[in-house]
């Protein structure tokens, strides 16, 4: 009995290789603006509340209390604002300066994705070529 031979069929390059990227920004101390912390300001932007926007996100209350503050500290002005809670209730909300920095980390982060899918498009390209 003849056994057949399994032939493989060769990986398409497209499926292989895809450049990655992630992108932050550096502050005196460490780490002040990322994915995830853009993400937080405008879960608190549309939560009005740290605590709601923590949990939505899966995360600790105090972690995410941690990364505000510190974006606050580091931050030439407040990205948010808190009001105590009482009779009138309390909460949070972005100022204009947070507002500005979700806007420039998105943008930032868009033109890296364009530059990385470019990358690849050029690296698929170079390696698909014949001799």
């Amino acid at each position: 009995m003849k056994k057949d031979k399994k032939i493989s069929k060769p990986v398409e390059p497209e499926a292989t290789y895809r450049w990655k990227g992630r992108l932050w920004l550096e502050g005196a101390e460490g780490t002040f603006l990322g994915y995830g912390r853009v993400v937080l300001l405008e879960r608190i932007a549309e939560f009005g509340s740290i605590s709601r926007a923590a949990r939505s996100m899966e995360m600790s209350y105090k972690h995410a209390w941690d990364l505000v503050a510190s974006m606050n500290r580091q931050a030439p002005a407040p990205l948010i604002e808190t009001a105590a809670g009482g009779k009138g209730g309390g909460g949070t909300k972005l100022t204009e300066a947070g507002r500005e920095a979700i806007e420039l980390f998105r943008s930032a982060h868009g033109r890296l994705q364009e530059f990385l899918a470019k990358e690849s498009t050029a690296l698929l390209d170079a390696m698909t070529k014949k001799p």
